[in-house]
């Protein structure tokens, strides 16, 4: 029997899942939604929503440095990156200040390709992610030529192909260019007369 067992284990050992559960809730504070498997996204909900709670409280305290440093020493302990950390405390925390809970959303994506496990996107309520806006902004950066356009995997193997392979003379391939320099040096090379 399981009682009192809370939490998925996720297929990892404890240090393992701790440290992957941290590691997301860095990245979720920095950029604000990551997409990640929805087991993974249901356990790292509370993680994250508990480290918002601690710092909303130390923001709120506003005494001379005792609670916010204690607040900030607590959320230390499970985000070691000093710039998440601040911008959690500075942006994150009093824009959720009036909000009781709930500062998270969780939306189910689909499935993924390679194993079929349910992908889901994790995102903070108040910024929320539209991939197609991101698109746009990059389309009209790239018709004001402020930018040039990204190249892909595929672009960067043709051109490099096109590079080791030379350029192709024009009328033909390779081999018929090098039949017709043969011949030309032959005629244009004069043999020695006589013996030899």
């Amino acid at each position: 029997m399981r009682h009192n067992v809370a939490h998925r284990k996720l297929g990892r050992v404890t240090e393992h899942r701790i440290a992957m559960i941290r590691n997301q809730a860095t990245a979720l504070l920095r950029h604000e939604h990551i997409e990640t498997t929805l087991p993974k996204a249901k356990e790292l909900r509370p993680f994250v929503e508990r480290l918002i709670t601690i710092a909303k409280r130390g923001v709120a305290a506003n005494d001379p440095k005792a609670e916010t440093l204690n607040a900030r020493r607590l959320v230390m302990k499970e985000v070691q990156d000093r710039d998440v950390v601040s911008k959690l405390f500075d942006s994150i925390a009093p824009r959720f200040a009036e909000r009781p809970g709930g500062y998270t959303r969780i939306m189910k994506r689909g499935f993924r390709r390679g194993d079929a496990a349910e992908v889901a996107l994790i995102e903070l309520v108040g910024s929320e992610y539209d991939p197609k806006a991101q698109e746009a902004e990059a389309a009209a950066a790239a018709e004001a030529g402020d930018s040039k356009p990204k190249k892909g995997l595929g672009d960067r193997l043709r051109e490099t192909a096109k590079r080791v392979r030379g350029a192709k003379p024009e009328g033909g391939s390779k081999a018929q260019a090098k039949g017709q320099t043969r011949a030309a040096r032959k005629v244009t090379t004069p043999r020695k007369a006589g013996g030899a």
